[in-house]
């Protein structure tokens, strides 16, 4: 009796779960949830790292590339953001790269000068005179050259370069006019020789901080100062603690996108495909949209703060460039002859 008990049990519990299983595949329930879980497994996921706010050109351009993207692969291709350092710090997110930890990072070109020491061309004072110019070498042969570079040496994707703007100057103690109102003052950078070299020439002392440090030091007085691009100090809200403003166009902070190589090799073709095309609409916008963001912020600055802005005149300009143009012969031979010639075609000069 028991064993018949068993065996009847056994047959209802078979039934049941073909009805359950069987029935129900048949109206699509099964089979959805399948393919719900091979799309998840299927799906690929770009994580990105930066350290600046969602409100600058690059934490607007990169959610923009997430949404072509996306929409492009139909979410195949998923891009994770994170943004103010939430992940790495502009410090460790090269290494973070390169461990195929996050898949994308857009450093400032200064801190791929530390890896690839070519990349601090950019960072020659008064290199360029206008966008134009940039675009021309960010876009032209000095852009492809340094691309490569980055790929030979470091075994980084080179994608593209990003726009932001010139950089300015602000501090608490005094305004920035001629070369000698920057002796003994201390400043935060961004790391970089050509950089340092220059705060170093003026009689200045540098500190290369964290980005996502600078406030706080700014705060508690470890540093008197910072340059920045207009986007970043309003974003950050770096004229808290500052008095002065120079808008020196000194030089100019722009980014360069790197992927992990071994990743991006990895992507189907016609993900690649996707990913290229939406590299080049989101650069083609942030070009666009930095100097409007640039300008409309230093709008609000002015209007909305209690900093000295300072616009330096063509011949306050003249005396910064004289005093820093021994920085151009001591870098000839880092950078190379190729590079100091193209970049004297497009400024057209034969020193700076």
């Amino acid at each position: 009796m028991r064993t018949f008990l068993f065996i009847g049990f056994f047959i209802l519990t078979g039934i049941v779960t073909a009805y359950v299983v069987g029935f129900q595949s048949r109206d699509g329930f099964s089979a959805e949830y399948d393919d719900d879980q091979e799309k998840m497994r299927g799906q690929i996921v770009i994580k990105v790292s930066h350290v600046v706010s969602e409100n600058t050109p690059k934490g607007k351009a990169v959610r923009r590339f997430k949404a072509l993207v996306e929409e492009s692969t139909k979410g195949k291709v998923k891009v994770e953001i994170y943004p103010n350092g939430s992940l790495y710090s502009d410090i460790s997110e090269w290494d973070a790269l390169k461990n195929n930890n996050v898949q994308m990072i857009i450093p400032a070109t200064s801190k791929v000068s530390y890896y690839v020491p070519e990349f601090g061309l950019f960072d020659l004072p008064f290199a360029f005179k206008s966008y134009d110019q940039v675009q021309q070498a960010f876009e032209g042969e000095i852009g492809k050259l340094l691309l490569e570079k980055v790929e030979e040496r470091e075994g980084v994707k080179g994608v593209t370069f990003w726009y932001n703007g010139f950089k300015q100057i602000t501090n608490n103690k005094r305004p920035l006019i001629t070369p000698a109102d920057f002796n003994r003052l201390h400043f935060r950078t961004m790391p970089g020789e050509v950089i340092k070299d220059q705060y170093q020439t003026m009689g200045a002392a540098v500190s290369d901080l964290p980005f996502n440090k600078t406030y706080e030091n700014l705060e508690v007085g470890f540093i008197d100062g910072q340059e920045n691009t207009i986007t970043n100090i309003y974003s950050k809200k770096l004229y808290d603690h500052q008095s002065y403003l120079t808008v020196s166009n000194h030089s100019y902070l722009g980014y360069v996108v790197l992927m992990n190589e071994e990743f991006w090799d990895g992507l189907p073709e016609e993900y690649q495909e996707e990913i290229d095309s939406a590299m080049v609409q989101t650069t083609d916008w942030i070009r666009r949209h930095s100097i409007e963001m640039n300008d409309s912020q230093m709008r609000e600055i002015k209007r909305n703060t209690d900093l000295d802005v300072h616009i330096l005149l063509n011949g306050e300009k003249e005396e910064w460039k004289e005093k820093l143009a021994p920085l151009y012969e001591k870098y000839e031979d880092v950078f190379g002859e190729e590079l100091m010639r193209k970049l004297r075609e497009i400024n057209g000069s034969t020193g700076q």
